[in-house]
């Protein structure tokens, strides 16, 4: 396989300790973190390609996604997905999960310019709500209503990054805020690199950020539905999110002067928040 990301366990966790959304709480028993952390594994690993991998990186993703079908099988080459047999053998996942991620990756290759919210909300469909239906695989926890409500949690979370990340992206040649949102605010592609951020930028920026709070909201009552390390789990990835959301508008929206990240207070004093409105709705 042509890119190897870091492949050993204390490297994945180092990186989802630097992750806004961390996926493996401290609080978890040794077993879940061991399968959140594969599931984090696989989902960095194409991440890391799509953004980094030298050469051909279409190439390169199809041959995860051919490794993927041998981790299925419990014949994985690459350690990432050796890593991720043992999840796959304890849970009944499906592979179209995994392959939606792939194919996120695989779009990003082509360059990004996303024309509307709804066609913003459909990639997130491809890029994020997938890792939200795998953990709820991993706690055995998953039904339709379920999955519909952790969606709109991904989805926020994930137009939460493209906000964090614009220049980052638009250098890449990847534009994720809607271009008619751009269009509406007279931002223009070179706005989006610009530092600090401009007045149309920040306006952009303020919409998609009351989108993801509507989203976030949409999607708390999956705390109620969820029980103990389940609960726990979501309780810190929404967490994240509002506390992200806070913090950039702190910011006063701008977010090409530096990577605007949550505290780790901000995050727990939301969690704590969180788990104390799901216990008021159970």
């Amino acid at each position: 396989m042509p890119w190897r990301a870091p492949s050993d366990a204390s490297a994945v966790l180092a990186q989802a300790r630097n992750e806004n959304f961390p996926v493996a709480l401290r609080l978890l028993p040794r077993a879940l973190r061991r399968d959140l952390l594969a599931l984090y594994g696989f989902a960095r690993l194409v991440d890391d390609i799509g953004d980094e991998a030298p050469g051909d990186r279409l190439a390169a993703l199809d041959a995860v996604q051919r490794d993927l079908a041998r981790a299925f099988a419990g014949r994985a080459q690459h350690p990432v997905l050796r890593a991720l047999e043992p999840t796959l053998a304890a849970h009944a996942f499906s592979a179209r999960p995994f392959l939606d991620l792939i194919e996120a990756n695989r779009r990003d290759q082509r360059g990004t310019r996303t024309q509307s919210w709804n066609e913003l909300l459909a990639y997130c469909a491809l890029s994020a709500n997938p890792v939200g239906r795998l953990v709820l695989g991993v706690f055995d926890a998953a039904t339709p209503e379920r999955e519909r409500l952790s969606d709109a949690i991904c989805s926020a979370l994930q137009v939460i990054e493209h906000c964090q990340d614009v220049a980052e992206d638009a250098v890449r040649g990847r534009f994720y805020l809607p271009h008619e949102d751009l269009a509406r605010s007279r931002c223009t592609e070179m706005d989006l690199v610009r530092s600090p951020a401009v007045p149309a930028l920040r306006s952009v920026v303020s919409q998609q950020i009351a989108r993801s709070r509507a989203l976030l909201a949409e999607g708390e009552p999956l705390l109620a539905e969820l029980r103990g390390f389940a609960r726990l789990a979501v309780a810190g990835f929404t967490a994240g999110g509002y506390a992200a959301c806070d913090a950039i508008e702190r910011a006063g929206f701008d977010v090409t002067s530096r990577t605007v990240r949550a505290s780790k207070g901000a995050r727990v004093l939301w969690m704590l928040r969180l788990l104390v409105r799901a216990r008021r709705r159970s």
